[in-house]
């Protein structure tokens, strides 16, 4: 245990993870009390995906050239103006749950959402920089990554127990009140990395990155495939409570217990990765990619609560190490002064391709029944092995320079 708390006493990394971690925990309490606020008072599943193409989709095109922006100043001060503007967008929405406008609503949402994708790009790009210069990357991400699964396990309950008993504001003005102590805690950071400030229009910034990305063609074949990979790992999210009824004939008891399983898998899987002695980004996407694949496949062809759970935590252990395996290699993959703009870009990639991926799966289930959109899931993370034993076999070796910038 103390070996695996090591990353901790690196320098910055300690606030930067928890800053990633509070931006990954409000996150979950606002997307569940605003869903649960838009249904209430609208009584429309429209206006409830609306929300959701408002925190989620459109943040993924506008965060970039919000990060490109904020990347121009040190790493403090940009992080702390995020926290504290994600707070008063919070505050903002607490404050108007009584006089409830979906039109009011939607843009905060979306206001609120680009803030957190930015957020999360820059905490990620500083705790790569501290960890590589402290040779430490496989550490720090993999209890970063612990951090997310216990944080993707409770913080949707722990939301939902709050909305429950003590009402959405309540959830509203506490997600509040957790962004403006982190802002504190950043604020009073003196071991947060430090760059030179950079010049150029955030838009142009944008561009340059994409140049960047478009002249390694090894990372964009990075991005791409991750990318790639989150849709076929997403389309059965929407329509695994229908697989749970329909295909195990099982009740919300049986699917919650399937919830579960994936979870206890994902946190199995983040501590895995932590003490696998194989570092490997490439081994370890590969044995992780191919365990979700075999997963899917087994749901599919089973009717059995018991074996499917089994699958499950079995798809979650692969889960748990492949996320945190692709972080890494693309961190690796990364460069100089564009490192900070290519994590933005993994960033919008991962919060907008599940989209895609809850649209398709959506479509094949209605036309077809949830094992066949499991089985298209399972070939889909097959094809995905092929294509990361290319992308990452040629992704680039890390600029020898890039300890200079965040």
């Amino acid at each position: 245990m103390q070996g695996a708390l090591q990353p901790l006493k690196v320098p910055g990394f300690a606030r930067l993870a928890a800053a990633y971690l509070v931006n990954e925990v409000g996150d979950w309490f606002g997307q569940i009390a605003l869903a649960i606020l838009v249904f209430a008072h609208t009584g429309s599943a429209l206006a409830t995906a609306g929300l959701f193409v408002a925190g989620k989709f459109v943040p993924a095109i506008a965060a970039p050239p919000l990060t490109a922006r904020l990347d121009r100043v040190p790493t403090k001060r940009a992080l702390t103006a995020v926290y504290v503007a994600e707070a008063l967008a919070f505050a903002v929405l607490a404050g108007v749950t009584g006089i409830f406008t979906l039109w009011l609503v939607l843009p905060l949402a979306l206001v609120d959402g680009a803030l957190a994708v930015t957020g999360r790009a820059l905490a990620r790009a500083a705790s790569g920089t501290v960890l590589e210069r402290a040779d430490a990357l496989h550490e720090g991400n993999a209890l970063l990554n612990v951090g997310l699964a216990v944080a993707a396990a409770a913080a949707p309950a722990l939301a939902g127990v709050v909305v429950s008993t003590a009402g959405v504001a309540t959830a509203l003005a506490i997600d509040a009140a957790g962004f403006l102590l982190m802002a504190a805690v950043l604020a009073g950071g003196s071991d947060l990395p430090q760059h030179t400030p950079t010049e150029g229009g955030s838009w142009a910034r944008v561009r340059e990155g994409l140049g960047y990305v478009r002249r390694h063609a090894p990372l964009g074949r990075l991005l791409a495939v991750n990318g790639f990979a989150i849709v076929c790992f997403t389309l059965v999210i929407p329509i695994e409570v229908v697989y749970a009824r329909e295909t195990l004939d099982v009740g919300s008891a049986g699917y919650a217990a399937l919830l579960v399983a994936w979870g206890i898998g994902l946190l199995a899987g983040s501590l895995l990765f932590a003490r696998a002695r194989v570092r490997s980004p490439r081994g370890l996407i590969t044995i992780s990619t191919v365990a979700i694949a075999v997963a899917y496949g087994g749901m599919a062809l089973t009717k059995s609560l018991s074996v499917a759970c089994a699958w499950s935590l079995l798809g979650g252990v692969g889960n748990g190490v492949q996320a945190v395996a692709v972080i890494t290699a693309i961190q690796r993959a990364g460069a100089g002064e564009y490192f900070t703009r290519v994590v933005a870009l993994m960033e919008s990639i991962a919060s907008a391709a599940p989209g895609l991926g809850f649209l398709v799966g959506g479509v094949i289930t209605s036309l077809t029944s949830p094992p066949t959109t499991y089985a298209v899931a399972a070939v889909g993370a097959l094809v995905a092995v092929a294509l990361f034993a290319g992308a990452v076999g040629r992704a680039p070796r890390p600029d020898p320079q890039r300890g200079s910038s965040r």
